[in-house]
């Protein structure tokens, strides 16, 4: 019993860091800016649930799916980082706070928005899956899988619970606010940009060195 508690503490902790809630409800906010509210919360639920599934997948098949693809972990933080430093030079110039949806487009931009970026690789991104596949193999027994499942779903809980509140922070900051907000967590994502691309391009480029 206390193995298990001890699992689920070490399982809680290390997904919550990983995700970050707090760090991804500012991207949320000026990406969904423009949408009405119950848009938003469409656009939440969406993103946690392919998060879910998308860490579930991977937790119990990533090491065969990485090896059947010839993908690694250095890899996908790579193209995280392109991704990343993409959407902060638009953020950095305040592009996405004035990106007018349409009525017709809301749907089709909330399905776009909630995979890529918030749900991969914002929310479920290298880490969190890398996390999944590790915690995954230390787990030995049906019970301490239950206990990783329970905590990851715990975790994308209150992730979920502070999205849905970044409705109510929109409007007490404004449209000024947003994008002062938005041109500041530009510079902070092009900063994890860097640092996601970096920690997977050097050991690929070392391999490279090292196999000449």
């Amino acid at each position: 019993m206390t193995e298990l508690i001890a699992f689920g503490i070490l399982s809680f902790t290390t997904f919550f860091t990983i995700i970050n809630p707090l760090g991804v409800m500012p991207i949320f906010m000026t990406m969904t800016s423009e949408l009405d509210k119950e848009s938003r919360k469409a656009t939440a639920k969406k993103a946690i649930l392919a998060s879910f599934v998308t860490v579930i997948i991977f937790a119990f098949t990533g090491q065969i799916l990485f090896k059947f693809f010839g993908i690694s972990v250095n890899s996908f933080r790579v193209v995280g980082g392109i991704i990343f430093l993409l959407m902060g030079m638009d953020m950095l110039q305040a592009r996405l706070g004035k990106v007018k949806v349409q009525e017709s487009e809301i749907k089709t931009y909330v399905n776009d928005i909630s995979i890529t970026p918030l749900a991969i690789p914002m929310i479920c991104g290298p880490g969190a899956i890398t996390n999944a596949i590790v915690m995954m193999e230390d787990a030995k027994t049906v019970e301490m899988q239950a206990v990783l499942i329970g905590a990851i779903i715990v975790v994308l809980g209150i992730t979920l619970a502070i999205l849905l509140s970044a409705g109510k922070i929109i409007k007490l900051l404004g449209q000024t606010g947003n994008n002062v907000l938005m041109r500041l967590m530009g510079l902070i994502v092009m900063v994890i940009a860097i640092e996601f691309f970096l920690s997977g391009f050097k050991p690929i480029f070392q391999e490279i060195i090292s196999g000449q």
